[in-house]
């Protein structure tokens, strides 16, 4: 019985990773509530969609075509006299920093675990990101598996409370 629900839940948490408007949250708060869902199997069940939907988006970022082209590419110079060209330079000042936070372990790892578990940063700009910098698949995927399943099973227990 609790197999149709486990798939069921990977598959709104597939949809709730790349569809912003649907909320895992109230996903596993109605299965609790309403006592016609395991609210762990439904945890258990949207973390891992969650983590399958942020891996495409990783994915979709890293393998698009004609990214390594335009990595090595110079970017086109901007005049930093006018308030627009500062604000391109600072955009990708920024750019860089998170780029090269990401890919490293000491920040990458903590920042996606954060992202997935609490939500700040929010995690559907970290896949992104992260899919444009030089963290691995690996390492990506399981920040959020962790994440998302410390996130969702608390919540899960903290229903089963009431």
């Amino acid at each position: 019985m609790w197999v149709w629900q486990l798939v069921l839940a990977v598959g709104f948490g597939i949809g709730s990773a790349v569809v912003p408007v649907l909320n895992a949250e109230a996903y596993i708060l109605g299965a609790g509530v309403s006592g016609r869902l395991d609210p762990l199997a439904a945890a258990i069940g949207v973390s891992v969609g969650q983590t399958i939907g942020k891996l495409a988006m990783f994915l979709a970022v890293r393998y698009r075509p004609g990214y390594a082209a335009r990595r090595t590419k110079e970017p086109k110079p901007v005049d930093l006299d006018t308030r627009w060209g500062r604000f391109v330079q600072w955009n990708r000042d920024l750019s860089k920093r998170l780029l090269d936070a990401l890919s490293d372990r000491r920040w990458g790892i903590p920042v996606t675990l954060l992202s997935a578990s609490v939500g700040i940063p929010p995690l559907y700009g970290v896949a992104l990101i992260a899919g444009a910098s030089r963290m691995s698949v690996v390492t990506f995927t399981l920040s959020v598996l962790a994440g998302r399943l410390a996130r969702f099973v608390l919540l899960a227990l903290g229903i089963g409370l009431f």
